[in-house]
């Protein structure tokens, strides 16, 4: 479980304050799938480096498992795995030698190692590039092999920033089942995203973010009953209305 209290985070620069995340509260359950979704710059990556101990929030509180991110980081993260947005991979390595590499660093055995490599790498259809080099492979193979990396530990929680951004639709149908899959098999799921089509097929309750404030947080179901529309893009735009975000005509 994944639990988000009151967070807030300011970043500051020469000529003003900015604050990404503002009083942020919501939790995440095992089985489920949890989606912040906003536009570009809502605060929805800052939030997710929050819980992931990436960053400090200058107040507030989140923990994983019961663990405080801050106060017990190296603890969270032997529990999270974790997929940003601008991950980058060693180009000079193949996909095996990096899960091997992250393996190692989670403290794994060997065995462990190989038997998790190809567990992830049939699942995601990646045996025929596993021995090339990153730096040779489609935008679409090193999603697959960075999504790999995240989980090689077989974390109870995971957290994907933007997991199909970019991604062809193949590749973007294979990671959807792939998270899919492991909620059902009772991992707490946290992504980001802007794509609405994106969190109605995988959400079980999504938080919407405007200017860094959580301004909805509930089941599908339940935004489409409180704003009588039947699909989440017109919810969103309904809500960004509200907001002052847009003007809908």
């Amino acid at each position: 479980m994944v639990k988000v209290e009151k967070i807030t985070k300011t970043f500051e620069s020469r000529r003003k304050k900015v604050v990404a995340v503002d009083s942020l509260s919501f939790s995440a359950e095992p089985k489920s799938i949890y989606g912040l979704l906003g536009p570009n710059g809502a605060g929805k990556t800052t939030t997710l480096r929050i819980i992931s101990t990436l960053l400090k929030p200058d107040s507030g509180k989140t923990s994983v498992m019961g663990f405080d991110c801050v106060i017990r980081p190296t603890e969270v993260r032997k529990r999270i795995g974790f997929l940003t947005s601008d991950m980058k991979l060693s180009g000079n390595l193949t996909p095996k030698e990096l899960l091997r590499f992250y393996g190692e660093l989670s403290q794994m055995r060997d065995t462990d190692i190989s038997k998790r490599t190809k567990e992830l790498s049939d699942y995601l259809d990646m045996n025929d590039f596993l021995d090339k080099r990153i730096g040779k492979l489609s935008t679409g193979m090193k999603q697959k092999a960075a999504i790999a990396v995240s989980l090689i530990h077989d974390p109870e929680v995971i957290i994907f920033d933007e997991p199909t951004n970019g991604l062809d639709i193949l590749t973007a149908r294979t990671v959807t089942d792939f998270l899919k899959d492991y909620r059902d098999q009772g991992k707490t799921i946290i992504i980001s995203t802007h794509i609405m089509s994106v969190a109605e097929k995988l959400c079980n309750r999504v938080g919407i973010i405007f200017k860094g404030r959580l301004v909805e947080d509930d089941t599908l179901e339940g935004l489409y009953e409180k704003f009588g529309e039947d699909n989440l893009e017109d919810v969103f735009f309904r809500i960004a209305d509200r907001e002052g975000v847009i003007e809908i005509v």
